[in-house]
C-alpha cells in the first residue's frame, strides 16, 4: 500500500473527507514511514547506553544543555545510519519475512528519497554534535560511516562474523557519551565499550536462530546459517562470559560502589543462565521451536538496560 493510499479517508457516515483532512493523513502517514525507516526501537537501545554513560562520566548530573544535544545528535546520527542501512538492504529486506515491511521494501518510499533522507540526518546529525566538542562529533562520523560502509556494505553479506567487528558501530555511544561530557577517552568508557561489544553477538545471534531461514534465503552468512546449532551456542557463552566480565572489572576501575557490583553480578548471573538454558535445549535434540531463542534476545535487551541504568544512577548514590 502506498503512502497516498495509506492517508485515503472517509467521514463519519461514509461521505469523502475534505481535502483538508485528506492532506493532513497523508503528511502524517508520510511522516510515520520516514520515522520508520530510521529504526526507532534501535535508537531507543542505543541512547539507553549513551546517556547513563554521560551521568558516570561526569561523576553526577551532567550539564542538560549538553545531554540534550548529544542526545538529539545521537538520535540523529542512528537514524541516519538506519536509514542508509535500509538503502542499501532494501533487495534483502523484500525477501526477509522479518523485514518483508520495512518502508523500501513495502514500497511507500523511493529508493532515492531514502538516501537522501539519510545523507541529510547525517550531515545535521554532525552539525549539532558540533556544537559539543570535537572529539564527540568525531566518534560520531565515525559510527555513521562504519556502520553503513564498513558493516552494511561490507561485512553483512560477506562473513559470519559481520555482527562481531560490525558491531563496533553499536558501541560507540558510549564512547560519544563519555566525550561529550570529558573531551576525552578513559578507561571506564572503553570497559563500557567492551560490555556492549561483548553483548552484541549473543543478543542477535539469538535473534538469527529465530529467523535463521530468513538470513539463508536472503544470502546473508549469519553464524548460524553457516555454522552447526552447537557451534552458535557455544560462541554465545563464550561472549555472555567476556560481558560479564567487562561489566565486573568496570567496578574497581571506575570506583563503582557495591550497590552496581551487586546488580552487575546478578543480572550477569541471570544473563548466563539464560544463555546456558539455550545451550541445553539445543544439544538436548530439542526441536527448533522448542528452542525459544527469542527468550534471550528479549532479556539481552532488558539486560542491557538495567545495567545501564545502574551505571547512571551509582553516581547519584550517596557514599557506603
Amino acid at each position: 500500500m502506498s503512502v497516498v493510499d495509506a492517508g485515503s479517508s472517509v467521514g463519519p457516515v461514509g461521505a469523502p473527507a475534505t481535502p483538508g483532512v485528506r492532506a493532513n493523513t497523508r503528511w502524517l502517514a508520510t511522516v510515520r514511514v520516514y520515522i520508520a525507516l530510521t529504526k526507532p526501537r534501535i535508537i531507543e537501545l542505543l541512547l539507553v547506553t549513551t546517556v547513563p554513560t554521560m551521568f558516570l562520566a561526569a561523576g553526577g548530573v551532567p550539564s542538560l544543555t549538553l545531554v540534550l544535544a548529544t542526545f538529539v545528535g545521537g538520535s540523529l546520527a542512528a537514524g541516519s545510519a538506519n536509514s542508509l542501512n535500509c538503502f542499501v538492504d532494501r533487495d534483502i529486506d523484500e525477501i526477509m519475512t522479518r523485514t518483508g515491511n520495512r518502508p523500501l521494501a513495502t514500497h511507500q518510499v523511493s529508493p532515492r528519497a531514502a538516501l537522501v533522507f539519510g545523507l541529510v540526518l547525517g550531515a545535521v546529525a554532525i552539525a549539532v554534535m558540533s556544537s559539543v566538542n570535537l572529539l564527540a562529533t568525531a566518534l560520531t562520523l565515525f559510527a555513521i560511516a562504519f556502520y553503513v560502509v564498513v558493516y552494511t556494505l561490507g561485512l553483512k553479506r560477506r562473513t559470519a562474523s559481520n555482527i562481531v567487528w560490525g558491531g563496533i558501530a553499536g558501541c560507540m555511544p558510549v564512547l560519544i557519551g563519555w566525550a561529550a561530557v570529558t573531551g576525552s577517552l578513559d578507561w571506564p568508557a572503553w570497559i563500557l565499550f567492551g560490555v556492549v561489544f561483548w553483548w552484541t553477538p549473543p543478543h542477535f545471534w539469538a535473534l538469527a536462530l529465530k529467523f535463521r531461514d530468513d538470513y539463508a534465503a536472503a544470502g546473508v552468512p549469519m553464524l548460524p546459517v553457516v555454522a552447526v546449532p552447537r557451534i552458535v551456542v557455544r560462541r554465545m557463552v563464550g561472549h555472555s562470559v567476556a560481558m560479564v566480565g567487562a561489566s565486573l572489572v568496570l567496578w574497581p576501575v571506575a570506583g563503582m560502589s557495591v550497590v552496581y557490583l551487586a546488580v552487575a553480578v546478578v543480572l550477569g548471573l541471570i544473563f548466563l543462565g539464560s544463555v546456558l538454558a539455550l545451550r541445553r535445549r539445543v544439544l538436548s535434540g530439542c526441536t527448533e521451536d522448542e528452542w525459544r531463542p527469542m527468550r534471550l534476545f528479549h532479556w539481552s535487551i532488558t539486560y542491557l538496560t538495567l545495567l545501564f541504568v545502574m551505571v547512571g544512577l551509582d553516581p547519584l548514590l550517596p557514599p557506603l
